[in-house]
């Protein structure tokens, strides 16, 4: 799984941590709850750096317990710029003004949003982060990658979004299918595997009843699962990666490629959670 802050966004922010005294630092990492690495030697040059080093050693990046930690961080670095910029005695500090740009237009590059003192993620990331949540403790290293390739592809690479955003959708059916017992034949494509996916899950129509509260419209929304797949996998074929295609074919952009993406996010977390639901009712009756 990658980093949920890049590693340029860290350094962004300790260089921001050079302008201040070493006791400030400790405590705006103290007061996050961030432990300092005492024994470690980082490998850059001076105290400050080093300091700030020694702080983000103990952090696990991947994981977002030790995430929000970091965020609290730099939500007062970011609110301490915003306030000096406002109220700067000659109308202008273009330090402050200048350093706030740049440190929040990384955090946004890494998918969160600072808005009235505080960072949150973009809807974006959000999304991506509930998948990774949802997902953990189980062995699904390919879908922690396509993940986290989604998440840095959208804005720079649209087609490799569109392309990813359909093998995610295989490979949580192929997940869950094996993992409730069943096989996947590989000369499955990707409608044939949401197909049986939904066979095993007994999201096929014809498993609601019809004495069901609004069972037509449960029923109708079940069927669009196979469209919305038969879709983006049309869509992937045109314009997403995986095809060779001659010279920089034109595509569809970034606004398009979240709209896929939103779509396989919503379809995978259906699937997952439904999944969770049948293995609980399953616990349930014996």
């Amino acid at each position: 799984m990658g980093d949920l802050i890049s590693k340029k966004t860290r350094i962004e922010f300790r260089e921001y941590f050079t302008a201040l005294y070493l006791a400030q630092i400790d405590e705006e990492f103290a007061s996050a709850g961030i432990t300092e690495d005492t024994g470690y030697q980082p490998p850059v040059s001076g105290q400050r750096r080093s300091l700030v080093e020694r702080y983000y050693r103990t952090i696990d990046f991947t994981d977002w317990q030790d995430v929000r930690k970091v965020l609290r961080v730099y939500e007062n670095v970011l609110f301490a710029l915003e306030q000096r910029a406002k109220n700067a005695s000659d109308g202008r500090d273009d330090y402050a003004e200048s350093m706030f740009a740049k440190l929040k237009r990384w955090m946004e590059r890494d998918g969160f949003v600072y808005s009235e003192g505080r960072i949150v993620p973009s809807a974006q990331n959000a999304m991506m982060e509930g998948l990774l949540r949802m997902f953990s403790g189980l062995d699904a290293q390919t879908l922690y990658q396509q993940i986290d390739r989604l998440k840095n592809s959208i804005d720079e690479d649209p087609a490799l979004a569109i392309g990813t955003a359909k093998e995610m959708i295989e490979t949580t059916c192929k997940m869950i299918i094996s993992n409730a017992g069943g096989e996947v034949d590989e000369s499955w494509d990707t409608s044939r595997l949401v197909k049986e996916t939904r066979k095993l899950l007994r999201l096929v129509p014809e498993d609601i009843p019809n004495t069901a509260k609004g069972a037509e419209i449960i029923q109708k929304i079940i069927s669009s699962l196979g469209q919305i797949t038969q879709g983006i996998a049309e869509l992937r074929n045109l314009y997403g990666t995986g095809h060779g295609k001659g010279g920089r074919a034109k595509g569809l952009g970034p606004r398009h490629a979240r709209l896929i993406v939103a779509c396989s996010a919503a379809l995978c977390t259906f699937f997952f959670e439904t999944y969770q639901a049948r293995q609980r009712e399953l616990s349930i009756s014996r």
